[in-house]
């Protein structure tokens, strides 16, 4: 996705032992899109009050609706019941059977919180229909909702709050008070337990920020991270008496770890570090646990500690192996949830009693008709780039090749810039792979998760420094003897769809064919067009990838559409009508502009999906489509 750059790390030698063939392996048996899309992809929101329940989001009936889980007996009942939008569980009310759920129209990203009542009927708290909102959960005493709208000010977000007690009134509306007015940009994060200082954060760059605090009482606002360079901040929560601010930052380090901040005295004090970014750390309601979460080379690494027990690591029993995220502790403090998935198994939930060592898987979300033995487990490899840098990447390798087999292959950029491509289960690549495609999914130098510096690396000079790291993944392909050196596509989505037509543009002759999900094509009309609400991150994107003001000429260079006339290759494009951030036209223009040079150009349009797909049927329609462009120019020609 078109992201603003996030924290998401990846690091191991090449595995050489994986890339030798067997002539012992059974081939798997192929499987068909449906049957792949047959995931139940589940996420939970959180513990009724009386923890006899989650809040469930689920896509089984082809979009997400919102679903409740009696814990004791398995049972599931299903609470929304949409047929055209998505919409996603948000929250309980912290005493009453209420919910919170949030959902926009057909992929627009203009969110609005909803509320359930206990009889089925649902009240838009957000009156403005123009208004995008995000939902920011209740006060400590759970007598105040939060919720942050840009409807004063469609730039900017400001921080609101319901008494939960007293509303709705009449005419179901849920009268709220703004807490914080935001004039400049400064985005409202973490609140204190007492409510009443706010931590707000100002985007200087994609990695550059400074954080401010706001007294609400007072109305003075401090700013607490004055620094030279480029440091990143990232506020968790304040300490439970309210006087410190613990939050992330890389202040003097190449990745991110926990700090505080003491609210009197101006004092920082490091808490934790790791040999890799920490991705967030927050304190169980009365503080007795504290969660942190590591970027471990592509994998999250989780720890809990006992902070009633002088910081003692709690060690988790019996918890499977693989990705742990999403972990979320109950108010009792007595039970914890959290997700386990691999890049060949999907997620699942698991409950933990933290008093008896007790856990339980909840769900199981892979389809009987899928044995996962026939599935892939990504490998973690690195491979040299041009200048001699190293470039981590995860290898989906398929099953079944005897000595000599060699099969066509996929070098899959993520989006950003400054995302990653992590060990987690994806039903596309799986799809892929089981119908006898190599894939390399490629963490470029502008990734996350390898420190800052490796983070940087591409600033103004994307479409070459990362295309080059991308070219550098194709020749590691290229040097494994079950690819076909000469059958090697690039595939991608957003940033990635981008990196998919720079390469077919400023490198025509390197890849065999291209597959563009919304990918940006003329970054002078994406950097103008970017959405209201990202306003106070804007500048911010300017520095890292160029004013279209100021740096017209490279921008109109690194743009694709402008070099249209250089692509050969074949490739296909798939667009949402409702994208906010890549806009249709920046597909229709490339398709356009390629099929009047007689470049063979697929086109697929979804006009109920924005950026990404969320139906199921448009899911299974674009995997199909894609596959069926590969086999088409890949296979067929090598045959």
């Amino acid at each position: 996705m078109l992201i603003k750059k996030a924290f998401y790390p990846l690091v191991l030698l090449v595995c050489l032992g994986a890339c030798k063939t067997t002539e012992t392996e059974a081939p798997p048996r192929q499987y068909s899109i449906e049957q792949f899309m047959d995931v139940k992809n589940i996420y939970s929101a959180g513990f009724s009050p009386d923890e006899k329940k989650l809040l469930l989001g689920s896509n089984e009936t082809g979009i997400y609706n919102v679903f409740e889980l009696d814990i004791a007996s398995g049972e599931r009942r299903q609470l929304t019941n949409s047929t055209e939008e998505s919409v996603f569980a948000a929250s309980y009310f912290p005493n009453d059977d209420r919910i919170v759920y949030t959902s926009d129209k057909g992929g627009n990203e203009i969110d609005h919180i909803f509320v359930r009542n206990p009889d089925g009927s649902s009240i838009d708290i957000i009156t403005d229909s123009k208004a995008k909102a995000n939902f920011y959960g209740w006060s400590h005493d759970k007598k105040l909702m939060y919720y942050a709208s840009n409807s004063r000010d469609p730039r900017f977000f400001d921080l609101y709050r319901v008494d939960v007690e007293t509303a709705p009134k009449e005419g179901n509306v849920y009268p709220s008070m703004v807490v914080y007015q935001n004039n400049e940009g400064l985005d409202p994060t973490a609140i204190s337990r007492d409510n009443r200082y706010i931590a707000l954060v100002k985007p200087i760059t994609t990695n550059n920020s400074d954080v401010y605090i706001l007294d609400t009482e007072s109305g003075e606002r401090k700013h607490i991270t004055p620094h030279e360079g480029d440091v990143d901040y990232s506020p968790q929560y304040f300490s439970p008496d309210g006087k410190k601010l613990i939050y992330l930052t890389n202040e003097g380090s190449e990745f991110m770890y926990i700090s505080s901040y003491d609210l009197v005295s101006g004092e920082k004090t490091k808490i934790e570090d790791a040999p890799w970014d920490i991705m967030y750390t927050y304190l169980s309601r009365n503080g007795k646990y504290r969660v942190v979460a590591i970027n471990n080379d592509a994998r999250t690494e989780i720890k809990v500690y006992n902070e009633a027990d002088g910081g003692k690591l709690v060690q988790l029993k019996n918890v499977p192996k693989g990705d742990i995220t999403g972990v979320n502790i109950s108010d009792s403090e007595k039970l914890m949830t959290f997700y386990v998935s691999t890049s060949k198994s999907p997620s699942n939930l698991y409950l933990y009693n933290l008093e008896t060592d007790e856990i339980k898987q909840l769900t199981n979300t892979l389809t009987a008709e899928i044995n996962g033995d026939d599935l892939v487990e990504a490998t973690v490899v690195r491979f040299k780039s041009y200048d001699g840098l190293e470039i981590p990447a995860l290898l989906y390798k398929p099953k079944g090749l005897k000595k000599g087999d060699k099969v066509p292959a996929l070098v899959q950029v993520h989006g950003g810039p400054g995302g990653q491509t992590r060990l987690n289960y994806s039903s596309s690549y799986q799809y892929f792979v089981n119908h006898g495609y190599a894939i390399l999914c490629v963490n470029n130098r502008g990734s996350s998760g390898y420190g800052k510096t490796f983070y940087a690396a591409d600033d103004k000079k994307h479409g070459d420094v990362d295309l080059k790291d991308c070219i550098a993944g194709k020749q590691y392909l290229q040097s494994l003897d079950f690819v076909d050196a000469d059958k090697i596509g690039i595939y991608g989505g957003s940033y990635g769809g981008y990196m998919v037509m720079a390469a077919l543009a400023f490198a025509p002759e390197e890849f065999d064919v291209g597959v563009n999900l919304f990918g940006v094509t003329n970054w002078l009309r994406t950097l103008k067009s970017i959405p209201p609400w990202w306003t106070s991150f804007r500048d911010a994107l300017y520095t890292e990838m160029g004013d279209p003001m100021k740096d017209s000429v490279a921008l109109y260079n690194k743009s694709p559409l402008f070099h249209a006339d250089k692509i050969t290759k074949p490739f296909i494009v798939l667009q949402g009508s409702n994208d906010p951030r890549v806009l249709q036209v920046e597909s229709d223009e490339i398709v356009e502009a390629a099929k009047a040079n007689g470049v063979p150009v697929e086109y697929v349009v979804f006009p109920d999906e924005g950026h990404g797909w969320v139906k199921k049927e448009n899911q299974i329609k674009s995997a199909e489509s894609i596959l069926q462009f590969l086999d088409k120019h890949l296979k067929e020609q090598a045959q």
